[in-house]
């Protein structure tokens, strides 16, 4: 289904705005050419709540005062929840780390693909929903909600109610173990997206360290799935990860810390087989129609992706979305099954992460 967006205000500042790319966003979008960074910040200093535009596009020329405007940006509570992109005609790694720590919403370098950046933004718009957090998608009316179909339903609830009653000793064990092994909470709780982009508290046993998200960017340049040419990776995955401690290598290597994914299967946020629920930084990545329809199919706890290749370690970025998009076409009771058969073996090949 195609989305039309004209009534949204795109700002942009710079002078490279082209004809043919006017023209294209044109379509979806009320552009307002602006002219240099220094005449953008005296447009937002001008503007309302009523009259603040929805995406700022700035091409970077002078970068330190580019940066300067978006701090300023950033800090105003009018404006801090506004898309901004940024383009730049130097393909650089260092500019490219500066625009994640100041939050930017997405970095494109000359030559670009126009469509792929509309598609960005109207991605961005329909699912980040601009000012407000993407935690709050979830209160969204969505035009059709997936219904998990009642067989898989029933198969979810029998099996992981009495998976949970026969291992209950050993959920209590591991969660004394991890108590005394390092400090903090026993479960991990982190926001997923799920099915139809759903978002809910995904539970874990705890196996890093505090603080370990805030290390994450920190640790790009390990990241297990190859970069497939984007510059970006949807998903994130890290060897010998030195944030996990050693009592936690155990539990991943075992996969005992996801059986409190369980309640989350008897909850109904996902199934016992399906695509994985991503973290809200991978799933903001997955913005063309091709890889978003990974969201279309269940989520679950095993799936085709951690049956493949789980002890080689070099599954690319690209091979898992393909894995994803093919199970959310053909899933089914008997599909599932089979994924669960080859999940038990998958569970001994030697892989640390």
């Amino acid at each position: 289904m195609d989305y039309n967006y004209k009534g949204l205000r795109l700002v942009y500042s710079g002078t490279e705005l082209t004809e043919e790319s006017s023209a294209t966003l044109g379509q979806e979008y009320n552009i307002v050419n602006v002219g240099d960074v220094s005449k953008l910040e005296a447009y937002l200093n001008t503007q309302s709540l009523f009259s603040t535009p929805d995406v700022i596009m700035i091409e970077i020329e002078d970068e330190e005062r580019v940066f300067s405007v978006i701090h300023q940006i950033k800090n105003n509570p009018l404006t801090s929840g506004l898309i901004i992109v940024l383009l730049s005609k130097t393909a650089d790694a260092r500019l490219r780390t500066r625009a994640i720590k100041a939050k930017i919403h997405d970095l494109y370098f000359y030559p670009y693909n126009m469509e792929d950046l509309k598609d960005r933004l109207n991605f961005l718009i329909k699912f980040k929903l601009i000012k407000p957090n993407i935690e709050q998608l979830s209160v969204i009316k969505k035009q059709k909600e997936y219904q998990t179909p009642r067989p898989k339903r029933f198969f979810d609830i029998v099996s992981a109610g009495g998976i949970l009653l026969v291992l209950s000793p050993v959920l209590l064990i591991i969660a004394i173990l991890i108590r005394l092994d390092s400090k903090g909470a026993v479960i991990y709780k982190s926001k997923r997206v799920g099915t139809g982009y759903k978002i809910f508290d995904f539970y874990k046993f705890r196996s890093m360290r505090a603080g370990a998200d805030q290390q994450l960017k920190d640790l790009s340049a390990l990241n297990q799935y190859a970069d497939d040419g984007s510059g970006t990776n949807a998903f994130v995955k890290i060897k010998n990860d030195p944030r996990i401690t050693k009592l936690g290598n155990f539990l991943r290597n075992s996969s005992l810390d996801e059986l409190p994914q369980l309640f989350n299967v008897l909850k109904g946020d996902m199934s016992l087989v399906g695509n994985r629920p991503l973290p809200l930084y991978e799933a903001e990545m997955l913005t063309s129609n091709e890889w978003s329809m990974r969201f279309l199919g269940p989520s679950g706890l095993t799936g085709l992706w951690q049956i493949s290749k789980r002890g080689k370690g070099e599954m690319s970025d690209t091979e898992r979305k393909k894995l994803d998009n093919f199970y959310a076409r053909n899933y089914s009771i008997w599909f599932d099954i089979k994924i669960i058969l080859g999940t038990f073996p998958a569970l001994f090949q030697k892989e640390k992460v």
